[in-house]
Order: structure tokens, then C-alpha cells, then sequence
């Protein structure tokens, strides 16, 4: 059953059930040399001694295989039927306007509904959308504005999810796992752009398209399924309720803005993130437009080059699991790194220096963006998380119809090395930005860095 856990794993793992008596001491390890990799493997995945983040876990592993393998499979598509920068670009902005428009408001509904609930209803739409795409490309009748619609409705449907599930999270595992379940979530992301965009490649090869979206479609069965399984009586802080007086979405809303841009550690993290999500965060446009136009390696190429990204940041989120914090220098130097290396990614005409530097572009992308989320999580109350994520996820991804736009548009002028270099560029004045409103108001950042848990988090 997808509920069960491997019973190999559930033994590193040090049981962890609510409301159960605690378990007896077990018996001394017979060996440092048996005990030490034990005790690592048992703070790498502890996260997942949770029943109900087990099942989250097993079934968005595979959802998001799909989705990556329709990612690529989405811009290829484009690219055949008009061989235009501009109309991936458009396609891009259409899929994430909706995140930008509505995110916000998606922050105020997952802080007052049952968010297992409220996801289970976008990722049916998120499914609906795969499968009307496939119809399309198999019936040979699919027209570039039917892709702009379906683009259109995917962004709608992860407008109201993604805040929902970054919120959800802290509910799955509680506080004191949740460095580790963001790290495990990313590695999880990562794994699956490791996996999906290879297998993608093969198959659009082999059989086209339309067998991606359809594969991606049947892959969210398995999420439905795992969320309904879940125990609601197991969830960390659902039954606290909300303070009578807050009936008004948009002073809801206000509540949580306020919050965020008066908070020094919430502000540190936005300040970033609104210029590396920008201009930093737009690889459906960035590698498809490299792949095309400088590497010319194609579709299985272009899967490669998405899976090496992913690689890496694979290998940074199993790091960062065993870890208990968040520290700003991973912070700062995740951000530096990632913006150095995108320069590279950008400058470079030999297929496997680039395969090379997204490795190392992962890496760093996934040190900065779990650090940053974890950060943020951890300097917000529990009653106003889902709409400060929100606006992380407008940040990251709400900021993308802009990135992605700017990013096709410099490309069709200035070429694509010029396009990406100019991004790096601002990525590096952002993380230059943040540093110093960090140096200039650090006893406020570290003083604010853990109000959920009352104490300060590590510089």
C-alpha cells in the first residue's frame, strides 16, 4: 500500500506517532562504525516518520515526474508549431499571470480552509488540464491558442495550490521536522526534474508529445489517492480556530502584507526573492531557448540539461536534510553561487561545460531556496502562514510572467547568451541587496528569525 513505509527505511527512522507511548531505549548500536550511518540516515528522512507526510511524499513523487515531463514537453511543443521565442515566452507568462494575479488571495483561503481538501480540488483541475492537452495533440487539431488556454488553466489551478501546500506542510510533520520536510520536498522537486525531463525526452523521441501529457495525466492519480488516505486527526494545528472578527478577505490580506514588509527577517527574505525569483527563476523559457538556439542538441538533449539541474539540486537537498537549521551564510552563499553559475550557464557554447554548470546551478538553487523557505516559515505565526507564503510564492513564481516575457523578448533581440547575462547580472545585485539590509539590520533579523518558536534562529 502507498501508506506503508519500506520496512528497511522505518528502521533507521526513530518511531515518532502521535499520541502513542513512547518507545522503549533501544539497545547499544554494536559499532561506531554501524551506529554512525544509522543515526545520519535517521535525521535525513526523519520527516517521513510522519504517516501522513509518507503518503504526501510517495504521491507527489510521481505527480511531479509528470509534470516535469510535460514541461519540456509543452515547450517543444510550442517551439515545433511556430519556432518563435516570443510565443514560448507568452506561453510561460499565461501559465504563471494567474499565480501573479490571485496568489495572494490564495494565502487568505489557506488560512481559513481544510487545506488536504482544498488541494485535492486543484490538483483534479491540474489533472483535467493534462488530459484535455493530450485529446488535443493525439486528435492532431491542437492550435497554439488552445495551448495558451490550457497554459491558462494549469496557472489558475497552481495559483491556489502552491500557497496551500507550503502551508500545508508545517500541518503534515509540525515544527520542529520541518527544515527537514522542505529539504525532503526539494530533493523530492529535484528528483523528479531529474527523472521526468529525462524520460520526457526519450519519449517525445520516440513517440511524441502527446504521450507526455497523457502520462503526466495518469501520474495524478496516485496524489488524489495519497491525499485521501490521510488521517485528519494526525495533523499538526488544525484545531485552532480564528479569531471572530476576521470576516474581511482584504483586511485579511493586509494583516498578512503588513506583516510580512514589518518583519526584518520576512523582509530579508523577500528582498531577495523578489529579484532571484524575477530574473533567476525562468527555466522553462531559459533551457529550451539554449538548447535550441546555442546547443542545437534537441529534445533529448534539452532533457538532459533539465535532469543535470535537477541532479544537482537533488544532491543539495539530501545535505541539507540532516540539518536542524537555517543559517544565513547557506543562505547568502546559495544566492551568490546561483547567480555566478547562471552567468556561466549563459556564456557557454560546449554542451557538457553546460551540463556541468547546471549541476552546480542546482546545487546552489536548492541551498538558497530551502534555506529562504524554511526561514520564512519559521518567522510566521501559524495563523498568518498561508498568506506570507503566498506572497513567497508570488515572489518566486507569481514574478515569472515577467522573467519569463523579458527573458523571450531580450533573447529575440539581444540573442540568448546576452539575455541570460543580463539576468544573472540583476541576480547578483539582488543577493548584493540583501546583504546589505542583513548587515545593516541584523540584531532585528536574528531577534525576528523564529517567532513561531520563540527564540532566535542561527546567524
Amino acid at each position: 500500500m502507498i501508506g506503508r513505509f519500506p520496512a528497511g527505511l522505518r528502521r533507521l527512522i526513530p518511531g515518532k506517532q502521535r499520541g502513542s507511548a513512547p518507545a522503549p531505549d533501544p539497545p547499544a548500536a554494536p559499532t561506531v562504525a554501524v551506529a554512525a550511518p544509522v543515526a545520519v540516515a535517521g535525521e535525513t528522512f526523519r520527516a517521513l516518520r510522519n504517516r501522513n507526510y509518507r503518503l504526501y511524499y510517495i504521491g507527489q513523487s510521481i505527480s511531479l515526474s509528470g509534470t516535469w515531463m510535460q514541461t519540456i514537453a509543452q515547450a517543444w511543443l510550442v517551439l515545433q508549431i511556430t519556432d518563435s521565442k516570443v510565443a514560448l515566452g507568452t506561453v510561460t507568462m499565461l501559465q504563471f499571470l494567474p499565480i501573479t494575479i490571485f496568489v495572494l488571495f490564495a494565502g487568505v483561503i489557506a488560512d481559513r480552509v481544510p487545506k488536504r481538501n482544498f488541494i485535492l480540488v486543484t490538483q483534479s483541475v491540474a489533472m483535467a488540464q493534462a488530459f484535455i492537452l493530450a485529446a488535443l495533440v493525439w486528435s492532431g487539431h491542437i492550435q497554439l491558442w488552445h495551448i495558451y488556454v490550457l497554459a491558462t488553466m494549469l496557472g489558475l489551478a497552481n495559483a491556489f495550490e502552491q500557497p496551500t501546500r507550503q502551508a500545508f506542510v508545517v500541518e503534515m510533520v509540525g515544527k520542529d521536522d520541518l527544515m527537514n520536510a522542505v529539504a525532503l520536498n526539494s530533493g523530492m522537486f529535484n528528483g523528479a526534474r531529474l527523472i521526468g525531463p529525462a524520460i520526457g525526452g526519450f519519449v517525445i523521441a520516440a513517440v511524441g508529445v502527446k504521450a507526455a501529457f497523457l502520462l503526466n495525466g495518469i501520474s495524478f492519480i496516485p496524489v488524489i489517492a495519497s491525499l485521501l488516505m490521510m488521517r485528519m486527526a494526525d495533523l499538526y494545528g488544525t484545531a485552532r480556530t480564528r479569531p471572530p472578527d476576521r470576516v474581511n478577505p482584504l483586511a485579511e490580506l493586509r494583516e498578512g502584507l503588513r506583516y510580512s514588509f514589518r518583519t526584518p527577517s520576512v523582509l530579508l527574505i523577500i528582498i531577495l526573492v523578489a529579484i532571484v525569483g524575477t530574473f533567476g527563476y525562468n527555466f522553462t523559457v531559459v533551457l529550451p531557448l539554449v538548447d535550441k538556439y546555442v546547443l542545437h542538441q534537441g529534445a533529448t538533449g534539452l532533457g538532459f540539461l533539465t535532469a543535470a539541474l535537477g541532479l544537482g539540486a537533488l544532491i543539495a537537498a539530501l545535505s541539507l536534510a540532516s540539518r536542524k537549521s537555517a543559517t544565513k551564510y547557506t543562505l547568502f552563499v546559495g544566492g551568490a553561487a546561483f547567480s555566478v553559475l547562471l552567468g556561466a550557464v549563459a556564456f557557454s557554447q560546449w554542451y557538457y561545460a553546460t551540463l556541468f554548470f547546471l549541476l552546480l546551478l542546482g546545487v546552489a538553487n536548492t541551498a538558497f531556496a530551502a534555506t529562504a523557505n524554511t526561514s520564512l516559515q519559521l518567522a510566521t505565526p501559524d495563523h498568518l502562514r498561508g498568506r506570507v507564503m503566498s506572497l513567497y510564492m508570488l515572489l518566486f513564481a507569481g514574478s515569472t510572467p515577467i522573467g519569463g516575457y523579458l527573458t523571450g523578448w531580450m533573447a529575440s533581440r539581444l540573442g540568448v547568451p546576452a539575455a541570460v547575462g543580463i539576468e544573472a547580472a540583476l541576480c547578483v545585485l539582488g543577493v548584493a541587496a540583501g546583504l546589505v539590509y542583513y548587515v545593516t539590520h541584523r540584531e532585528h533579523v536574528i531577534a525576528t528569525a523564529d517567532v513561531a518558536r520563540g527564540g532566535p534562529a542561527p546567524a
